[in-house]
């Protein structure tokens, strides 16, 4: 399935919707583990990248960060925070189901359930494949996604709708238990200069992957799977888990002579 269009003009107001996501905890949270596994400093890459929001924090932790997201949209908002904040921050415009880097990173990371995004088992595959590819000898990815349990039982087929001065919007949730598809239909409104409201409307698709699955997927990309959490916390994952953190290392290539 298609998300070309995802975060549309929904990228200018994101961030304010995003509020409740605990950007900073998440990011310490990413700190520790990478630093756990011996990545204090270096290329990092974050997948799904967004506005840039966990680029920045990661950043300024020190590391030398590489975004990448498929919304011209969302990097602007990116970009304009680059500007802001002057950390060396390389932002690409790239499909993650098909990234292409220079040479191998330290680390990859994907926050914000953006690989709930890829729908079809074998493109998850492909994409935990290429970051093998990409991370150094060692080289460790942490990321989340939502569960199972979540789009069937904590969203399933209800509304969210939020009503605030920079616009509002109407979000409708409905699960097909049998596919794992989760879409989200967006009724965004916002204010324009002339105190009228424009409404865009966008449908975005998620799925759902039991635990079990991703972790196949991940040993058929050749990644060793290290550990699976409650996310952004130190528990194992309980059956009312919303979202899952999992760590995963590279394994099978020979470091360079003298690293």
């Amino acid at each position: 399935m298609d998300n070309m269009e995802a975060y549309g003009e929904f990228a200018k107001v994101y961030d304010i919707f995003q509020d409740n996501i605990h950007y900073e905890e998440w990011a310490d949270y990413l700190c520790e583990r990478l630093k756990e596994y011996g990545i204090e400093n270096g290329l990092v890459l974050e997948l799904g990248c967004g506005t840039g929001t966990m680029t920045e924090l990661l950043a300024e932790a020190g590391y030398d960060m590489i975004g990448v997201d498929n919304s011209e949209e969302m990097l602007a908002e990116a970009m304009e925070k680059k500007e802001q904040s002057c950390h060396d921050i390389l932002y690409l415009l790239q499909d993650m189901q098909e990234f292409e880097l220079y040479g191998t990173v330290r680390a990859v990371v994907s926050v914000c359930d953006s690989l709930n995004y890829i729908t079809e088992e074998e493109e998850l595959e492909h994409v935990f494949s290429l970051v093998n590819n990409y991370l150094d000898p060692g080289g460790i990815f942490i990321f989340d996604m939502n569960t199972v349990y979540k789009y069937r039982d904590m969203l399933g087929d209800c509304t969210i709708a939020e009503n605030r001065d920079e616009g509002s919007f109407i979000w409708e949730n409905s699960y097909d238990e049998e596919t794992g598809i989760n879409v989200y239909e967006l009724a965004l409104f916002l204010p324009r200069e002339d105190g009228l409201y424009e409404k865009s409307e966008e449908i975005h698709y998620q799925r759902a992957y039991p635990m079990e699955k991703i972790e196949a997927l991940l040993e058929n990309a050749g990644l060793k799977l290290l550990a699976v959490y409650d996310a952004y916390t130190l528990e194992k994952p309980k059956a009312d888990s919303g979202r899952l953190t999992f760590i995963a290392r590279e394994h099978g290539k020979t470091p360079a002579a003298g690293a």
